[in-house]
């Protein structure tokens, strides 16, 4: 049976990325959005790039950094992430923050908040709120 030239095309790339160990990026579809997690939440106040490429400041932005575990692009600025927010609700406090970053010592369950956004729900002299519940949302 013929193959088209467009699915050539894509199991061409698709070889190549595995032959250069380059991870593609995943439709947006692949994200569990609407899908309801409880975990832990920490905050951080750096300044610098984020992992979308952008520049922010955690200590005045309200915005929030999740585990490699949702990243799926080789180029993290191109990932699908970039283009989702996170809805978290601890006590009754519900906030809706846009993902900016990567949290390199988060786990899937664990998500690090700008310092304004955790303050939000709890007041930052806590450090860590446990049973959060969170879900990405468009």
């Amino acid at each position: 049976m013929p193959v088209s030239r467009r699915t050539q095309s894509v199991l061409a790339v698709t070889l190549a990325a595995a032959v250069l160990g380059v991870a593609q990026a995943s439709p947006a579809s692949a994200l569990p959005i609407g899908k309801v997690r409880q975990g832990k939440a920490t905050y951080y106040d750096e300044a610098g790039t984020g992992a979308c490429g952008e520049p922010l400041d955690a200590a005045t932005q309200m915005l929030v950094a999740v585990s490699p575990k949702w990243w799926k692009a080789a180029n993290p600025n191109n990932d699908p992430l970039c283009k989702v927010k996170v809805r978290l609700t601890f006590r009754g406090k519900t906030i809706t923050v846009p993902v900016r970053d990567k949290c390199m010592e988060c786990g899937p369950k664990h998500i690090d908040l700008s310092q304004p956004a955790f303050a939000k729900l709890a007041n930052p002299s806590k450090g860590v709120i446990h049973k959060v519940t969170w879900k990405f949302v468009r």
